[in-house]
């Protein structure tokens, strides 16, 4: 990964905040769209979910997860050109007893001070999204794989 690369990969995971967000429930496909936050070292991400949601059935710890961030479209746009990246990873909760509560709680509230409230609401959770891999697509013909190596050390802005 050129250096040009590894900063794309960077923008995008700190430029955007919606992670499309797929997982399996009971056989099912099912995707959400959910905030997220680097975690600290930026080995995953952190997205919060309620027990109501659809997709937090697919959120039990060591589940898979896949998921896309991408720039948006707009209609001057060539959709191919579009940057984007496929994630893939492991689930795993994050509750208020684990140590890394705190610093996870912390880059998510940062990045979202409104989720404060909802934060102590005891039907939602915080989950951390390991980046195990995927794929970096800066456009047409033009596509990087992924490892969890590519994604140590980023960090928020």
């Amino acid at each position: 990964m050129t250096p040009e690369d590894r900063s794309r990969l960077q923008e995008l995971l700190t430029g955007q905040r919606l992670l499309a967000l797929g997982v399996a429930v009971e056989g099912r496909a099912v995707v959400g769209l959910v905030p997220y936050a680097l975690a600290p070292g930026g080995g995953a991400l952190l997205v919060q979910a309620s027990r109501l949601a659809p997709h937090s059935g697919g959120l039990g710890a060591g589940a898979r997860w896949s998921g896309v961030i991408h720039e948006p479209d707009s209609p001057g746009s060539d959709p191919l050109q579009i940057p984007r990246l496929v994630l893939e990873g492991v689930v795993q909760p994050v509750t208020a007893k684990d140590s890394a509560f705190e610093s996870a709680a912390r880059a998510f509230l940062t990045r979202f001070p409104s989720a404060a409230m909802t934060l102590s609401l005891p039907d939602f959770t915080l989950y951390r999204l390991a980046l195990e891999g995927g794929r970096l697509i800066l456009g047409f013909g033009r596509a990087l794989n992924l490892s969890k190596s590519s994604f140590k050390d980023l960090e928020n802005p």
